[in-house]
């Protein structure tokens, strides 16, 4: 059994005769500045992140009769083309059931941003086998809210500082200054052996793949790639965190990361191509010690989205917030 978003609904009682059809969308006030595959998954609940990705490239999403990729922003009054799309009992079942409301920790709220502390182990969004993620928790638990979108991302195994934006005006100002790298983006990550302090800088491309079954990946490449993404890392030495024989573990180091650029795994790869993978990582780091870390009680990435700086996209004043260490990391860094 099918469901057809984008076709006309039979009569009560009657069977479904009629044949899926294409739905044409106006852009209205509220969505003007959204990327392309954003307007989307608001509009085709149910569809999965991958599908919706593959009817932009295969060009029967349209804007104003031509094609768009899925970084294009659409204008207020742009006319958007949305083809007929089917989705399954189970997962339109599944769309149907609001996540629970959640609030989270503020670090700062007006009515144009929150920023908020996010705990590691919740997606920012729902979207690949994921159910629901913080914004729409967050938009459950405050209905009244005529929007809330996210500046930005976080991966679901990192903690720390997020933006939502509470005005379309802001959120454009805000995921511009992203883009243009105007913000400082540092994190706390906790990486196994002695980090040189004379490694201040990482300048290495890097390549997304995907694996045989399908989950995705990022490795280290070479400048001549055609698919590679420059990246840049900078990397200081807060605190040398001696071996602790007695619990089996090595030694370990302290960083500070301020990334330049916002790819995919960005820190975890980078940090883990000098030989010092992050503690806790289950995709690029050593799985040998995260066993022996998981029965000391570390059961997570030691990763933080500690600092962050912007300008406020109503007043333009220079914003520093920090978030403290989790509780579950701060216990596994003795005292300097």
């Amino acid at each position: 059994m099918k469901h057809i978003i984008g076709g006309k609904p039979p009569l009560d009682g009657a069977p479904a005769t009629n044949p899926p059809a294409v739905r044409l969308v106006e852009v209205d006030e509220d969505s003007a500045g959204q990327r392309l595959d954003n307007f989307l998954i608001r509009h085709l609940k149910g569809v999965p992140k991958t599908h919706v990705y593959r009817i932009i490239r295969s060009g029967e999403v349209r804007i104003n009769k031509g094609r768009a990729s899925a970084d294009t922003r659409v204008e207020q009054g742009d006319m958007v083309r949305l083809p007929p799309v089917r989705v399954s009992d189970k997962v339109a079942e599944k769309a149907e059931r609001p996540a629970p409301a959640r609030e989270f920790p503020v670090l700062l709220e007006d009515e144009h941003l929150l920023a908020i502390d996010k705990p590691a182990g919740v997606a920012v969004h729902g979207g690949s086998g994921v159910s629901f993620g913080v914004i729409e928790q967050l938009r459950q638990a405050r209905p009244q809210a005529k929007l809330l979108e996210l500046v930005h991302r976080l991966d679901r195994e990192t903690s720390g500082i997020l933006l939502v934006a509470k005005k379309r005006s802001a959120l454009t100002h805000l995921q511009d200054q992203f883009r243009e790298r105007e913000t400082g983006k540092t994190y706390l990550a906790l990486v196994t052996g002695q980090w040189a302090p004379s490694n201040k800088v990482i300048d290495l491309p890097l390549h997304k793949y995907l694996q045989a079954d399908g989950e995705r990946r990022v490795r280290v490449t070479t400048a001549d790639d055609p698919d590679g993404m420059r990246s840049i890392t900078l990397v200081k030495v807060r605190q040398a965190v001696p071996a602790r024989p007695l619990q089996g573990l090595p030694a370990m180091t302290l960083l500070e990361v301020t990334i330049k650029t916002g790819r995919t795994h960005q820190i975890r790869v980078h940090l883990a191509s000098q030989g010092h993978p992050i503690v806790g990582d289950d995709k690029y780091g050593d799985f040998d010690l995260n066993k022996r870390l998981q029965k000391l009680g570390l059961k997570r990435m030691f990763l933080h989205a500690w600092r962050l700086q912007f300008s406020h996209p109503a007043t333009a004043e220079r914003i520093t917030l920090n978030a403290p260490l989790p509780a579950e990391l701060a216990e596994f860094i003795p005292p300097a």
